[in-house]
């Protein structure tokens, strides 16, 4: 298998709605998304498949040595052997790599987050580069657009934190910051059992108006000029910004199960905003 067919082979696995927009990308530019997101899966894998947290931070040390490694020009992993060549052409940096490795190491030291604040610095590493990098492979061309891709990750990372509030308390993990589960009178152990109550739909009522709120204050953001290079993201927050509002509509039963939308849904909602260009 060449790199190029693992990971494609990587990020379609995933199922995730980034795929969507992705196929609508050309040639090159959906290489390079491709391999970076790949990248992304790796290191999210071993947080989540890794049961040995001393297993899981030597892992994420050989790909901290990997990344080194491959910007010296000596990649082995065929993730890295297929996002090199690309790199330099779309300002792919060694920082940005290692900001994703070290925002998963944050997985495995920390399941708590004091405030909304200290939450929004483990999710710029882990989502808001993602959508710096994300924008540079998309065609940016305003400065201001990197500022657009940071929100816009915030609001993807926390579209994820409130879908899996009951997977993560499968590992032991509560990313809901702790005053707010005190503002709303939720007890962590209640969340760790998934227990519901009308305390708990209070809380995740908060948590989801605060996400779509920051939908909306990424999209006005977005530059005019970078609107169109900017479409994949565009769509991406196109299906993310409906499966928040179904789970919402479903009464936020999160703590039992994983609300998603079907893979036809999801390309509908990535065509339209590519043949409409709005959400």
């Amino acid at each position: 298998m060449s790199p190029e067919e693992y990971v494609q082979q990587k990020a379609a696995a995933s199922g995730s709605s980034f795929y969507y927009a992705f196929l609508f990308l050309p040639r090159e530019r959906r290489a390079a998304i491709t391999a970076f997101y790949a990248f992304c899966r790796e290191i999210d894998d071993i947080v989540d498949e890794v049961t040995d947290p001393g297993v899981a931070h030597t892992k994420l040390a050989w790909w901290q040595a990997e990344v080194l490694k491959s910007y010296a020009g000596s990649p082995t992993h065929p993730v890295m052997k297929a996002l090199m060549p690309l790199a330099p052409g779309y300002q792919i940096e060694a920082r940005h790599l290692q900001a994703v490795i070290e925002g998963c190491q944050m997985d495995l030291t920390q399941n708590r987050y004091l405030d909304f604040p200290n939450l929004k610095t483990y999710c710029h590493l882990v989502a808001g580069i993602v959508g710096e990098v994300a924008a540079h492979i998309f065609g940016q061309t305003e400065e201001a657009t990197t500022t657009y891709a940071h929100k816009l990750g915030l609001a993807f990372q926390m579209t994820n934190i409130i879908r899996d509030v009951g997977e993560d308390a499968l590992r032991g993990r509560i990313y809901l910051p702790v005053n707010e589960l005190q503002q709303f009178d939720v007890k962590a152990h209640e969340i760790l059992k998934r227990q519901y109550s009308d305390r708990f739909t209070a809380l995740m009522k908060f948590q989801t108006d605060r996400t779509l709120a920051l939908y909306d204050e990424a999209l006005d953001l977005l530059p005019e000029a970078d609107r169109r290079s900017q479409k994949p993201g565009l769509m991406m927050a196109s299906i993310y910004r409906t499966l928040l509002r179904e789970i919402a509509a479903d009464g936020y039963q999160v703590l039992h199960q994983r609300v998603s939308l079907t893979p036809l849904r999801k390309f509908w909602l990535a065509w339209k905003t590519q043949a409409f260009g709005r959400i």
